[in-house]
């Protein structure tokens, strides 16, 4: 198209400087007309063969060709605004396919993750396959600077990746032995060897590809009241510029005696076609689409995936947030918070020794208290200590560890052997600790919160979230004492999924029906209320792949700022699509005014459409810009 408007820009500036007359000078503008028209003159007849005759391709060609019959009528010679009125009107569809093409290589640019091939170990050499080849529990190997084709668990080897693509975030992620990896991360050095543990069209990159290209046809409310305003308005305008070209002129036949030739009609012949290149819906129907495509590509950049214009609108309307807390408030990971020892027994034991049992015992155990208890012990467990060990299903774990009966477990373990456990002050998963029948102490396991939740609570309400909530399935204690912590009023705990579900009901009956209420949760136990939600938000790296199906936004970094980003992209794209429209109706509705009154001439016309679909596809772009939003 660039070539073209050259090409046609210099035959119109050298036809300024070179006399010609009559059909020779016709024939030259002409040809000048066609190099830059010519695909609206047939995009034109292609919509009145297929029944599509009012659109925008109809309106410039009618209007073209009118200002072309009038000057050859006038015998002015004066072709310059037929061809001026197709230029400019081409300029602006250049500048709209630059910034669509803009918006679709930030999408592109995510859509570059996708990997190309999978590395196996085949009789002692690497052979590259296609990743859909690859089954689940296969180990594939990643070199330096190859993309992890599909999810799986680092079976050796150490490195860093570099999970930008995804995530948003620029600093690389430390793996090594036993860390989960998702597809789509560039391994930035050394050589990783990873056992698979999804398909390649349900890893995490096939599932963001599919996401954002289906995000394209989920139209919003503001997007099909453009499509159904252009089908309406195009064919008022051709009436009403049909209407402006007759009416008029039989007026003044009919009640001032005017004659009846072409020269009564040419004056209202020239508004009409004026009427018409002013009408032209362009910056509605092309800003708007574009203005939310802008917007979820700029997100996706951040690592926020948004599935749909229509999920971008509702998002700018959310006014609660309801949080499920274990893995999106909170970490998921138990921690040691605190020691309790028994102050009444004559044989006090220190921490480090209620611990070093505790950890003993459970060292055989694949329970997250058990990992916790070792990790805080941090030390290698020597096995050969334990000579006898007995598992007590959903109560804990009796051993013998150096000659000694040790009972790690929850209360009903400890009743179990008449022992009466201290009652604890601090909330938390509490383990209980006996030796040879004698009750020493308690360990405090606690939830690890987020090091940016309580940021991500207060940013929320800075951006206009009236009140956010927390459900979730943890005990009472330990779930008031995190949403203290976090500066959360409203808290609801010990509930199942079914429990959520009707609690998040409560809460939309209550909100007003312009105030959206959104969940954000990650565990597989999350879909049914991420469902039910008027806009459900999934943690992407850790969260469930039900969980990831059922919501509406997906943060690929677990960050839960992002969420108060997340509302604040979706309010600057819905203030930009309204800027456009009320910018774009504005000036057209003042320019066709006076336009009838002929105060307004083709040049002015010019401006009123393509200058106006420049300033709204410019002002579209600025979606795509969200890193200072």
């Amino acid at each position: 198209m660039l070539v073209r408007i050259i090409i046609a820009v210099v035959m119109t500036v050298a036809l300024q400087f070179i006399h010609l007359t009559g059909w020779l000078r016709l024939s030259l503008y002409l040809v000048a007309y066609l190099v830059i028209g010519g695909d609206i003159l047939k995009k034109a007849w292609k919509g009145i063969l297929n029944g599509r005759v009012f659109d925008e391709n109809f309106l410039m060609a009618v209007a073209t060709i009118g200002a072309f019959a009038l000057a050859i009528y006038e015998k002015s010679g004066d072709y310059l605004e037929a061809i001026a009125v197709m230029l400019f009107y081409q300029i602006g569809e250049f500048f709209q396919s630059y910034a669509v093409g803009k918006s679709r290589r930030s999408i592109a640019a995510l859509m570059d993750i996708r990997p190309d091939f999978a590395n196996i170990d085949k009789d002692g050499e690497i052979v590259r396959v296609d990743p859909d080849d690859v089954e689940v529990g296969e180990t594939i190997i990643v070199q330096p600077g190859e993309k992890i084709p599909i999810d799986g668990i680092v079976e050796s080897g150490a490195s860093s990746l570099n999970t930008s693509a995804l995530t948003g975030e620029s600093l690389p992620r430390e793996v090594g032995k036993g860390d989960e990896v998702i597809s789509g991360s560039i391994n930035l050095s050394g050589l990783l060897k990873i056992k698979t543990t999804k398909e390649f069209g349900e890893s995490t990159v096939s599932k963001i590809l599919e996401l954002v290209e289906d995000s394209a046809s989920r139209k919003s409310k503001s997007e099909n009241f453009i499509a159904k305003f252009a089908r309406i308005y195009t064919p008022a305008v051709c009436y009403g510029a049909l209407a402006l070209a007759l009416l008029p002129p039989l007026f003044l036949m009919l009640f001032k005696g005017a004659p009846f030739d072409f020269a009564t009609f040419e004056t209202w012949v020239y508004r009409a076609l004026v009427f018409l290149v002013i009408s032209c819906p362009c910056a509605l129907v092309v800003s708007i689409p574009l203005s939310f495509f802008a917007g979820i590509g700029g997100a996706s950049r951040e690592g926020i995936l948004v599935k749909g214009g229509n999920i971008l609108e509702t998002l700018s309307k959310v006014k609660t947030v309801v949080f499920d807390k274990t893995g999106t408030l909170t970490q998921g990971v138990f921690e040691v918070n605190a020691f309790h020892d028994n102050e009444d027994n004559d044989m006090r034991e220190s921490k480090a020794q209620l611990l070093e049992y505790a950890a003993i015992a459970e060292s055989s155990s694949s329970h997250p208290i058990g990992k916790s208890l070792l990790r805080a012990y941090g030390r290698k467990v020597d096995r050969s200590r334990i000579t006898e060990l007995k598992e007590v299903s959903g109560e804990g774990i009796t051993a013998v560890i150096d000659g000694n009966r040790i009972t790690v477990g929850n209360d009903k373990l400890m009743d179990s052997l008449n022992l009466v456990p201290a009652h604890c002050h601090s909330a938390g998963t509490i383990v209980h600790i006996a030796i040879n029948g004698t009750y020493a102490g308690h360990i405090v396991l606690g939830d690890v919160v987020k090091p940016t939740s309580k940021e991500a609570i207060a940013e929320l309400h800075q951006s206009g979230v009236r009140q956010t909530v927390m459900l979730t399935g943890d005990t009472e204690a330990v779930a008031e004492q995190t949403a203290r912590e976090l500066g959360i009023k409203q808290v609801y705990s010990q509930l199942l999924p079914a429990d959520k579900v009707a609690r998040l009901e409560e809460i939309i009956d209550k909100s007003a029906e312009d105030c959206k209420v959104a969940f954000v949760g990650d565990g597989i136990n999350d879909a049914p209320v991420l469902s039910r939600a008027d806009l459900g938000i999934a943690m992407g790296a850790v969260g469930s792949d039900a969980a990831i199906e059922a919501a509406d936004v997906v943060l690929m970094d677990d960050d839960p700022r992002k969420i108060g980003k997340a509302i604040r992209l979706s309010r600057k794209c819905l203030r930009i699509v309204w800027e456009n429209i009320f910018m774009a109706i504005g000036i057209k509705g003042i320019c066709l005014i006076l336009g009838v009154f002929g105060i307004v001439n083709m040049w002015l016309a010019i401006f009123a459409d393509v200058g106006v679909m420049i300033l709204a596809v410019l002002n579209a772009i600025r979606a795509m810009y969200v890193r200072k939003v």
